[in-house]
């Protein structure tokens, strides 16, 4: 994945700088090396441009295996592009989806990289926080690295869900927060209770980073509501 994340910088960065003049902050927050574990709010797609867009190191993202499986010319560059932008597969349509995704996650942050999640879970339908899915949390106390909260700012209204290319005239950005310690949980990553705990305070740290309204619901849930559908309860099990 290096060279191709190497390729992709030197011809999207320009690109990106001149075109929006990102405005980013905090990078001073995240480790020049070793491992940490960033977690965003997840409001567009542009979110995997932007986010690491001003650090000198890239963060690896889990996502769909179907990113990875498509047939033809188009499955060939949507593999190449995820795999450009550091996302790595994992195959979220089994019932051992969330242990895949965590034991995926963990074995990422034990090669010394930085990983980044996205509690939600997935794109909020609207510019609006919404409650996060404890394996955040789970991740954070097995991995015993740094978490650092992020929140990605203007990406909603740059390229919101269905548009295909960004808009000109909205600065997007990203702010990194100062590095969350959450040692004295470790050892209890079994405690429901715990894990709660720890994935709300860090979802109060990113809206505190994004000025976001939260909202106490899946996302997940809100998105099947507005397209009309009925959805399984969304719960913390679901990676």
């Amino acid at each position: 994945m290096l060279w191709f994340w190497i390729l992709l910088r030197i011809v999207l960065s320009p690109v990106l700088y001149l075109g929006w003049w990102p405005r980013n902050r905090g990078m001073k927050n995240v480790p020049k090396r070793g491992p940490a574990l960033m977690v965003s709010n997840h409001l567009s797609f542009a979110d995997h441009f932007f986010g690491p867009l001003p650090l000198m190191r890239p963060i690896i993202f889990i996502g769909k295996g179907e990113y990875f499986t498509g047939k033809g010319i188009k499955g060939l560059i949507s593999k190449g592009f995820m795999t450009g932008v550091g996302v790595v597969p994992v195959d979220r349509t089994g019932g051992s989806a969330a242990e895949a995704a965590l034991q995926t996650g963990l074995r990422i942050l034990a090669e010394g990289k930085l990983l980044g999640i996205y509690p939600e879970g997935t794109r909020a339908p609207d510019n609006r926080l919404y409650r996060g899915k404890t394996g955040v949390a789970r991740l954070a106390l097995q991995s015993r690295v740094p978490v650092i909260p992020m929140a990605m700012i203007n990406t909603f209204e740059l390229m919101p869900s269905g548009r295909t290319l960004p808009r000109l005239g909205v600065r997007p950005g990203v702010r990194f927060g100062e590095p969350m310690d959450f040692s004295r949980y470790y050892g209890r990553e079994d405690d429901k209770e715990v894990l709660r705990e720890i994935t709300d305070e860090i979802m109060r740290a990113i809206q505190k980073l994004s000025g976001q309204e939260y909202v106490d619901r899946y996302a997940a849930e809100v998105k099947a509501e507005l397209a009309g559908k009925t959805a399984r309860p969304v719960t913390d099990d679901d990676e």
